[in-house]
């Protein structure tokens, strides 16, 4: 988008909370930091001011440019952090008014606080995650490594219906007939058989759905948290992958359901202090499921059992011999509250204390479908299942109603298109309301094991759909791989068997291969990036069906671009804030046509195809060739500009 003089400074105006911008993003109390802003040259500009609180008194503290690169000029300021969550926002003065910045947008009002940028001090940061690519894995769909320890057909009995043995390959059957008691018989050790194969997409941490003891196949019905379930592997399969995950350098993250139990587990009966049961025998539930009996946090006791005691169900995990290096925890957001106790805050900040005192690395991630920022402030969770900021959204661009809208009956029915500023307002809107430090850590996905496939949805193209990919691979954040997807595993639309096939070892053509290079192209463009482990990011253009954004710092910026237009969309992009002007630039194009992109001075102009994507990376030139460590497998072409 080309603005005129007076709106291309202002447009140019850029700050984050990350390493870009402060000098350390993650201080300690009492740690003086440098605090930066950016924008354009301009002679209109005659103040600079960081705005913030310091214990409930406003200070305003003028900032210097300090740096100077091309047409940009950084101002900076320090500042000694003394309490536990700097808030601040900066004030540009020119003659004639004085514009706002917060992390929203720019505005010539005073805007309210509610989107400071925010710095967190003394933060327990999970430093791996921000680097890291996940693969989510439902261990009974995955690989069968030990025949022997599977499920039997008919070896048990569950509320009237008997354990089913599925071939490998088969299509699973639907609820009313298997009752979630069908088998694939995979477990830990096929995992450990894959692990070079999940290296070679780009992946360095797995996390699997729940392994803990359960009559069904998907475990969130725990009989037992202190025992994994032996048709898995037992204690030692989790041992055994636990130790070659770490080989690798990979880490590992379980799955577990701490909000309720199975209704046959031990303490239902035993320990009945741990349940909401009324004098009649009557039970609280989660969601309304009989079978699964919610846990009353309001007992001493069972908050000891579950999360404070040395060797309670959360601590001994992460514990050797097992070592996990995070949990994600199932319905985080319906944990320790109903209408008889409200526990939420104080239970979750208690669970962060006990277990960040064992490793202060280890990851808290929550379960978690809404807008659940209050709970990403660095007192609770580390990140959670991105499905507000990015997985909806993105899938809703693509051309699905929202996840939550197609729940309703009505809302259902309505006929509308997400535009590319509605996808860009979605993302901003709770992305905006985050720490920088924690945004690095967001758990982004557009699958998982509770919702279809995207592309199993045959309204999704598979130009769409790389488009999809594509953007969420892209975004602030981690990005996960739910099981399968590389390979255009097929299933079903419209019930939950249908995103838990069992995993297709066997087949490559057409589609699968196409989509599989995708995906080992941009999980090891992850895993290796530090722009997309740490670079700020920026929404350049989001108008109709075309939405654009890019990763930068000072030497190097990644340019995304997705459009679902189904005709063909000219773009012209200013890209003079990030350094890309005049000569001396080195111009790479990842993903796309490489004759779609021309670049004059700073103007990028692009070409897109009907649902065309594009992701293309600029770097200035070092010794008149880019270096060594950039050659790598996932850049496809090359022209020096």
């Amino acid at each position: 988008m080309l603005l005129k003089d007076n709106e291309k400074w202002l447009n140019s105006v850029y700050a984050d909370s990350g390493i870009n911008f402060v000098s350390n993003p993650s201080p300690k109390r009492g740690e003086k930091i440098k605090i930066s802003i950016r924008m354009l040259n301009n002679k209109s500009l005659k103040k600079v001011f960081l705005r913030l609180k310091e214990w409930g008194i406003e200070q305003l503290l003028e900032m210097k440019c300090t740096e100077t690169e091309g047409n940009l000029c950084y101002y900076s300021v320090e500042y000694t952090c003394f309490e536990k969550r700097i808030s601040y926002q900066f004030y540009l003065v020119t003659e004639e008014k004085i514009y706002y910045y917060t992390k929203y947008r720019l505005t010539d009002y005073i805007p309210d606080e509610s989107r400071d940028f925010v710095i967190l001090t003394d933060y327990e940061e999970p430093k791996w995650v921000k680097n890291s690519v996940f693969y989510q894995i439902l261990p009974d769909r995955f690989a069968n490594g030990k025949e022997e320890i599977s499920v039997k057909n008919g070896e048990y009995t569950y509320f009237g219906k008997k354990t089913l043995r599925i071939k490998w390959g088969e299509k699973p059957p639907k609820y009313e007939v298997g009752g979630c008691l069908d088998f694939y018989g995979g477990d830990l050790y096929g995992i450990i058989e894959k692990l070079d194969y999940l290296q070679e997409l780009g992946v360095t941490a797995i996390y699997l759905n729940p392994i803990f003891l359960s009559p069904t196949m998907h475990k969130y019905d725990s009989l037992d948290y202190f025992v994994i379930d032996p048709h898995l592997g037992g204690e030692e399969g989790l041992i055994k992958l636990s130790e070659e995950v770490h080989k690798r350098g990979m880490k590992i993250v379980l799955d577990i359901s701490i909000n309720h139990t199975d209704l046959e587990a031990k303490w239902f009966n035993e320990r009945q202090e741990f349940y909401f049961i009324d004098s009649n025998g009557e039970y609280d539930t989660w969601a309304g499921v009989s079978t699964m009996p919610k846990l009353n946090y309001g007992s001493e006791n069972l908050r000891k059992i579950i999360y404070k005691d040395d060797y309670s169900v959360l601590k001994k995990w992460i514990k050797p011999p097992f070592s996990i290096d995070g949990w994600r925890f199932d319905v985080a957001d319906c944990m320790a509250r109903n209408e008889k106790g409200d526990f939420y805050h104080e239970v979750w900040r208690e669970v962060r204390r006990e277990l960040k005192s064992i490793n202060p690395e280890l990851l808290l991630l929550a379960e978690d479908w809404s807008d659940c920022s209050e709970m990403l402030q660095g007192e609770e969770w580390d990140s959670v299942m991105n499905y507000f900021g990015v997985g909806r959204p993105i899938r809703e661009f693509a051309g699905e109603t929202d996840l939550f809208l197609a729940r309703n009956t009505e809302l259902n029915k309505v006929n509308y298109s997400l535009t590319a500023n509605g996808l860009k307002e979605r993302i901003l809107q709770f992305y905006t309301r985050l720490p920088t430090v924690i945004e690095g850590q967001m758990f982004n996905l557009i699958d998982s094991h509770d919702i279809d496939r995207l592309h199993n949805n045959p309204n999704i193209s598979v130009k769409r759909l790389i488009g999809a990919v594509m953007t969420a691979f892209g975004l602030p954040g981690v990005f996960s791989i739910y099981y399968g997807d590389e390979k255009y595993l097929e299933g079903e639309c419209g019930i939950n068997e249908g995103c838990r096939y069992s995993m297709d070892w066997e087949r490559k053509e057409g589609r699968e291969t196409e989509i599989f290079s995708l995906y080992k192209k941009l999980g090891n463009l992850k895993k290796d990036s530090e722009l997309l482990h740490s670079g700020s990011f920026k929404v350049l253009y989001a108008e109709g069906e075309v939405f654009a954004f890019t990763r930068f710092d000072r030497k190097e910026c990644m340019l995304f671009i997705w459009s679902k237009s189904e005709k063909e969309e000219r773009l012209r992009l200013d890209m003079e804030e990030f350094g890309i002007e005049k000569s001396g630039l080195e111009m790479e194009v990842i993903l796309g046509e490489e004759k779609g992109i021309e670049k004059n001075n700073n103007i990028i102009e692009v070409l897109l195809k009907p649902e065309d994507s594009m992701l293309v990376y600029f770097r200035k030139k070092q010794n008149g060739r880019y270096t060594e460590n950039r050659k790598k497998e996932f850049y496809i072409t090359t022209t020096n500009a």
